[in-house]
C-alpha cells in the first residue's frame, strides 16, 4: 500500500475539480482523529472523509459516512463556528508532498469576508489536520504537537505553520535532467531506493514502476549505471512527471488471489500478469480499496480460531492416514507367508534338522523359492507360525480397508472446510462453518438456551454473458443446497476435479447451454477450489440428474460417473455478480 504524494496530487486534483467552488453545509467528528465534511456544489453533495489516523492516514470522498457522534469535540466546534457556510476558494498541494490544503472564505462574527486554511498532513504516524489563519499562524489542530514530543515543529495554537523539510528531497516537478541524473548517481544504493529517497512524493512501489518502466534491474547499485542507462532512467521519469502534471491518472488496484495488494494513480507495469481493476476517480479507489482490506482482514481475524481447529485436525488426520497406509503396504507380505505355510506343508518332509531354510519350486508359479526357517522349530512348527503371520495380517489388512476409507473421507471433509474457509466473505460464512464443525464433533455446541438465531447466508450468484443464472456454493451446506435444492435435473453441473472446491450450477431454464457459458461456469468452478493459485485447473462437468449424494456422507460430498471435462483459468474477471436482491 503506498499513500505517496502522486495518490495525494490525484485527490488534489479530484478535490479541486469536484469542490471548489462548493460550500460547507455540515462538519462533524466521528473520531478522535477523524472529520467528514459535507459540501454541496453545483447541486450536489460530497461527502469528504478526512482522516489523521497513525495508522491509515486518508482522504476521499466517502458513500458510507459513520455516525455523528451526539457530543462534538472541541476542534469540530471550533471548526463549525469559523467555516459552516464557508466558501471552498481552491485545493492545492505544496509540490509532490503528502498535504491537502484546502483555502476557505467565509464571513466572520462582525459579517466581514475572510479566509482560512484547512491543512490536511497524511504523513503515516505524523499525519494531522490544522486550521490556520491565512498567514500561517495555526489556530488549532485535530492533534496538539508540542517540543516534548517533536523537536522538528510544534502544531499548536499561535506557532507558525510550516512543512519540515527533515529529508531534503528534490521537488520531481521542478529537477532538471543534469540535476535529476546527478542526484541519482550520486547515491550507492539499489537504483528504486535512490529514487524514492531522493525526490519528493515517490514511494518504495513508484521506485520500482520506474525502474519496470525503463526496464532497468531495480536492484542495480545507482552509481554504477552506464550514462545510456541514466539517460534512459531520465526520458522514463520525464514522461511520467508529464503525466502527472497533465494529469492524467490512472486509478487502479492489484488483487492477486482476489485478495488487493496494492494500489496507485498511475498504471503499475512492474505488476504484468496479476489481475488489475481501474477506477474512475482515486475517491472510489480508495474507499473500495480500503472497505475490501477491511472486510478480508476482519473476516480473517475472526475466522483463525476456526482455521486453527481445522489445521490442527487436519494435521493429525494427515499423519493418521500415512500410517495406515505404511501399515497396509506392511499387510501386502501376508500372501508371501500363506504361500510359505502351504509349502511347507508339501514338502516340509525331505527338510533336514535344523536346516536354516528349505528350497522348493513354488507350484504357484513353477519358480524355485528359498524359504528362510527356524532351525530350532520342525517344519511343521515353521508352517503354523508362517500361517499365523499371516492371519494376523489377513486381519489388520481388513480392518484397514475401512480404516483408510474413514480416515481419507475425514481428510477430506476437513481439507472441504478449509477451502470453505478461504472462500468466506461474511460472518454468516462462517457461522455455517462453525455451525458443521460442530455437528462432528471437532467444536463444541454453545450452551445458551436462547432461541438458535437463523443463519442466512446466501450462495454466490453470477449471470453468464448469455444471461444465464449461475450459483455457487461457499460451503459445504451450500454446495448441497445448490445442488439438490437449488438446481433441477437439467441443470449442468461444475466441479474442479479431485479437489476440494465448490459446487457451481448453471440454471439452464430448459435452454440449451451456448460454450461460452460452459467456459464461464468452468472459470467460476475453478476459481472457488484449492487451485485458484494454479494457471489452469481440470473441471468435471455433467448433468445434475446423474450426480448422486453419498450415502452418510458429509454434507456436499456427492459422487457420479460418465461426465464430461474441460479446462479452466481460475480468473473470474468479467462474469457478472447478481444484485443481492435476485440472489
Amino acid at each position: 500500500m503506498a499513500f505517496d504524494g502522486f495518490v495525494v496530487a490525484a485527490l488534489t486534483d479530484e478535490f479541486s475539480r469536484t469542490l471548489t467552488g462548493g460550500r460547507i453545509q455540515k462538519i462533524y467528528q466521528p473520531e478522535s482523529d477523524e472529520l467528514i465534511l459535507t459540501i454541496k456544489n453545483e447541486r450536489t453533495n460530497y461527502k469528504l472523509l478526512l482522516s489523521a489516523s497513525a495508522s491509515l492516514p486518508l482522504a476521499f470522498f466517502t458513500e458510507n459516512p459513520k455516525p455523528n457522534p451526539m457530543t462534538a469535540p472541541n476542534f469540530c466546534m471550533l471548526l463549525r463556528k469559523h467555516l459552516n457556510g464557508g466558501k471552498i476558494i481552491s485545493v492545492t498541494q505544496p509540490g509532490m508532498e503528502r498535504i491537502i490544503e484546502f483555502n476557505i472564505e467565509h464571513l466572520n462574527d462582525m459579517g466581514d469576508l475572510c479566509r482560512k486554511r484547512l491543512i490536511v498532513e497524511l504523513m503515516g504516524k505524523h499525519s494531522n489536520i490544522i486550521f490556520c489563519h491565512p498567514d500561517g499562524t495555526i489556530i488549532d489542530s485535530i492533534k496538539h504537537i508540542s517540543l516534548n514530543v517533536s523537536s522538528v515543529r510544534e502544531v499548536l495554537p499561535g506557532r507558525m505553520y510550516f512543512v519540515p523539510d527533515t529529508q531534503h528531497k528534490a521537488d520531481p516537478l521542478t529537477i532538471g535532467s543534469d540535476d535529476f541524473i546527478s542526484l541519482i548517481r550520486s547515491r550507492p544504493m539499489p537504483l528504486y531506493k535512490a529514487i524514492y529517497t531522493s525526490l519528493t512524493g515517490f514511494s518504495p512501489l513508484l521506485g520500482l514502476e520506474l525502474c519496470s518502466r525503463a526496464r532497468l534491474d531495480s536492484d542495480t547499485s545507482a552509481n554504477a549505471l552506464s550514462e545510456d542507462a541514466l539517460q534512459t532512467l531520465q526520458n522514463t521519469f520525464g514522461a511520467f512527471m508529464e503525466d502527472i502534471k497533465s494529469s492524467r491518472f490512472e486509478p487502479n488496484i492489484v488483487y492477486k488471489d482476489d485478495i488487493p495488494v496494492e494500489f496507485s494513480c498511475v498504471r503499475l507495469c512492474c505488476y504484468d500478469g496479476l489481475k488489475t481493476v481501474s477506477y474512475d476517480s482515486i475517491s472510489s479507489l480508495l474507499e473500495h480499496y480500503f472497505a475490501a482490506k477491511s472486510t478480508i482482514t476482519r473476516i480473517r481475524q475472526k475466522s483463525s480460531d476456526l482455521r486453527r481447529i481445522v489445521n490442527t485436525a487436519l494435521e493429525r488426520t494427515r499423519k493418521k492416514y500415512q500410517l495406515q497406509m505404511k501399515q497396509m503396504n506392511d499387510t501386502q507380505k501376508r500372501e508371501k507367508y500363506r504361500i510359505y505355510g502351504e509349502l511347507l506343508n508339501t514338502y516340509g518332509y525331505q527338510l533336514e534338522e535344523g536346516a536354516p531354510s528349505l528350497t522348493c519350486i513354488n507350484y504357484y508359479n513353477n519358480e524355485e523359492i528359498t524359504i528362510p526357517l527356524d532351525k530350532d522349530l520342525t517344519a511343521r512348527e515353521n508352517s503354523v507360525r508362517y500361517f499365523e503371520k499371516y492371519n494376523k495380517l489377513k486381519r489388520t489388512y481388513e480392518a484397514l480397508c475401512d480404516l483408510t476409507v474413514a480416515t481419507k473421507n475425514e481428510m477430506d471433509h476437513l481439507e472441504s472446510i478449509s477451502t470453505a474457509l478461504d472462500i468466506a466473505m461474511y460472518e454468516e460464512d462462517l457461522a455455517q462453518i462453525r455451525d458443521e464443525l460442530a455437528r462432528y464433533g471437532y467444536i463444541k455446541r454453545s450452551n445458551s438456551k436462547g432461541k438458535k438465531e437463523k443463519i442466512i447466508s446466501r450462495p454466490f450468484h453470477y449471470i453468464s454473458s448469455d444471461g444465464f443464472h449461475i450459483y455457487v456454493g461457499k460451503n459445504n451446506y451450500q454446495n448441497e443446497e445448490v445442488t439438490f435444492k437449488i438446481a433441477d435435473g437439467g441443470d449442468w453441473w461444475f466441479h474442479a476435479k479431485g479437489m476440494p472446491g465448490s459446487h457451481v450450477i448453471v440454471k439452464t431454464g430448459g435452454s440449451e447451454l451456448p460454450d461460452r457459458t460452459f467456459e464461464e461456469a468452468g472459470r467460476l468452478a475453478a476459481y472457488y477450489s484449492s487451485g485458484r493459485s494454479a494457471k489452469k485447473v481440470e473441471i468435471d462437468y455433467i448433468q445434475r440428474k446423474h450426480v448422486k449424494k453419498v450415502a452418510g456422507g458429509a454434507p456436499g460430498f456427492v459422487i457420479y460417473h460418465t461426465n464430461y471435462s474441460l479446462i479452466a483459468e481460475p480468473d473470474i474477471q468479467g462474469i457478472k455478480e447478481a444484485s443481492p436482491e435476485r440472489s
